[in-house]
């Protein structure tokens, strides 16, 4: 429900500093997530081996995790630097993303694990999912 909630908040911010067309909105996510994971969205789905599904429902937790925190993040950026506009708004997304990026490599660094999986989560068996609330 909060990574929901994050998204709509930038997304909101988005539209009220001017973006406007969803090919605009479909650039600055691909920014975002290149930073997070060194990968588009079209390239993550290849992965995991999805064509029109939703990528967010089958990402494990830390792929959420650190999907939000790039959000999150570029919103952050966005309202401190009063972004204005579509090329303001590609720059803070990608500073966004990189916020996630780092802390996703350090995460792996020190884990030794890759964050990306070709995991899907909806295909997980039902006593291998955590339960929501």
């Amino acid at each position: 429900m909060r990574g929901i909630a994050i998204r709509e908040e930038l997304t909101d911010e988005w539209e009220n500093r001017g973006v406007k067309e969803d090919a605009e909105y479909a650039i600055l996510t691909a920014e975002i997530s290149k930073a997070t994971f060194g990968l588009t969205p079209s390239e993550y789905k290849k992965i995991k081996g999805l064509r029109r599904e939703n990528l967010r429902d089958h990402m494990n937790d830390l792929e959420l995790i650190f999907s939000m925190l790039g959000e999150a993040a570029t919103t952050e950026i966005t309202r401190v630097g009063d972004v204005q506009g579509f090329i303001e708004s590609k720059e803070a997304a990608v500073e966004g993303g990189e916020v996630a990026g780092k802390a996703r490599k350090d995460l792996e660094t020190k884990t030794g694990k890759h964050v990306v999986s070709r995991q899907n989560y909806l295909q997980l068996p039902q006593n291998k999912k955590r339960l929501k609330r």
